[in-house]
Formats: structure tokens, C-alpha cells, sequence
């Protein structure tokens, strides 16, 4: 049996590239995630801790978790709102309510929170003598009240830090809130007269429409936590209402949805 033949295939030679040209040398070089892979390396103690509390941090837009304890004790934080102005700077502070025990080892609100104003002179430009600040302290009421004011309603605010002491009418402080001729906001003016201390003295400024938005949701948010109605929610449990329903004794609240 013969074998078949075998053909010649011929290819094209094609010229090697200059030696200028060419590189006996050829380099791969892979560049790879540093957040994926086998082989990373280990993250130092300082990465380990950020990335801890990277994962720890909720979704955006949750609340998260209370300061830490620090010595037992829970860390403060403070807050506030500054506006400044040409004439003055003002700055909005909530205050929490004080609680009192009782005999039961439950609280209740011994004084509601407020929030403080502190009005400060301008004294240059962007600068502003906070040692002559007059401060006024918005009870909850009075915060409704600036709250539900129409857009050309104004009102008025007089507090006597001395009410009721010996020193009473010694020091006047009024609040009055008014409309901007031009629509665009409010005033805040604050006049004190204080004989004490023979100071006699008016700030105001004025507070644009979004400056009132972002205070109106602000007071929107506080007001409850300045009645420490969010201190009660806090405690509310699933048993509390069988435990109520299993007393004999009934409140008022109790007989009034009984009917």
C-alpha cells in the first residue's frame, strides 16, 4: 500500500523588526484590586479598626446608636444653630428637660426643656462680641407660637428672670418676632434692660424664609424630646399593656376608652 503523498506548504517569511526596534526583554505586569483577591495583605491595627466601624456605621439615612459610654457615663453632645448676619449672630441651643424620681423608682418631668436663643453684637465684619450676648429662653408654648405665626403675623415674648423674687422687675427681656417689609423673612428683635447691671441694649436680625424652614423643622423634631415624651416611648415594653389589663385598678383614660 503506498503512502500518500506529501505536499510542501510554503509560508511567507516576514522580516524581523529593526533590532532598534526590538526587546529581548517582555514585562507583564498585573495590577489587581486592592479590595479583592487571595493574596492580600493584612490590614494594619489602625485599618482594621476604621473598617470596623465602617461595617458597624448604619444604612444612610438611620439613625445611629447612642454615644458610647465613656467612664460609665453617657458622652454629651451639644448642638445648636447658628445665623449671622451683618448686625448680629444668633444661635438656637434646645435644653433637655430635668426628670425627678419617685418613690416607685419611676421619673416624671420636673421642668420641661426649652430652647435658647443667644443674640450677639457685631463688632466687624463676620466678627461679633459673644461677652455682650443677651440670651432668651423659648419655652415649648412660645416655640408653637412662632411656629403657627401667618406670613404678616407678628408677636411678642416679655420674660422677667426675677419673677416671684425680690428682684423682680429689675431686668426686662422682650422677644418680638416681625415680618420683613419685603416678605422675605422675619425679624428678631431682643431688647433687654437690665438695671443691675445698667445695661440697656437691643439686638435684632433678620431671618430669611429658608433660615425659618430649617428652624420650623427643627423645633418640629425637638419638641417632643423637650417634653420627654421620647424618655416615656423609650420605656414602653409589649408586656406594659397586659400588665394594665390584669390590674384592678383602673385610671381614668382606662374607663373613658372603656365606655
Amino acid at each position: 500500500m503506498q503512502s500518500p503523498a506529501l505536499q510542501h506548504v510554503r509560508f511567507p517569511c516576514l522580516p524581523l523588526p529593526p533590532s532598534r526596534l526590538r526587546n529581548d526583554k517582555f514585562n507583564v505586569r498585573c495590577r489587581r484590586s486592592d479590595y479583592s483577591g487571595p493574596h492580600q495583605p493584612q490590614p494594619q491595627p489602625q485599618q482594621q479598626q476604621q473598617q470596623q466601624r465602617l461595617s458597624d456605621a448604619p444604612p444612610f439615612g438611620y439613625p445611629s446608636a447612642s454615644p458610647q459610654l465613656q467612664g460609665g457615663q453617657a458622652s454629651r453632645v451639644f448642638v445648636g444653630y447658628s445665623i449671622y448676619k451683618g448686625k448680629a449672630a444668633l444661635t438656637i441651643e434646645p435644653r433637655a428637660p430635668e426628670f425627678a424620681p419617685l418613690d416607685s423608682g419611676a421619673f416624671k418631668v420636673s421642668k420641661e426643656g426649652f430652647v435658647l436663643l443667644q443674640f450677639a453684637p457685631a463688632v466687624g465684619t463676620r466678627q461679633y462680641d459673644w461677652n455682650r450676648k443677651q440670651v432668651f429662653s423659648l419655652s415649648v408654648v412660645e416655640i408653637g407660637t412662632l411656629m403657627s405665626l401667618g406670613v404678616k403675623d407678628s408677636c411678642e415674648f416679655f420674660h422677667d428672670p426675677f419673677k416671684g423674687r425680690s428682684d423682680e422687675g429689675k431686668v426686662r427681656k422682650v422677644l418680638k418676632a416681625e415680618p420683613l417689609p419685603d416678605g422675605s423673612g422675619r425679624f428678631f428683635n431682643l431688647s433687654v434692660q437690665n438695671r443691675l447691671l445698667n445695661v440697656d441694649e437691643s439686638i435684632y436680625i433678620p431671618i430669611s424664609k429658608a433660615e425659618l424652614a430649617v428652624l420650623n423643622s427643627a423645633f418640629n423634631f425637638i419638641i417632643p424630646h423637650l417634653l420627654g415624651w421620647y424618655a416615656f416611648a423609650n420605656t414602653i415594653k409589649p408586656d406594659d399593656s397586659a400588665r394594665t389589663n390584669n390590674s384592678t385598678l383602673q385610671s381614668g383614660a382606662d374607663l373613658e376608652w372603656g365606655r
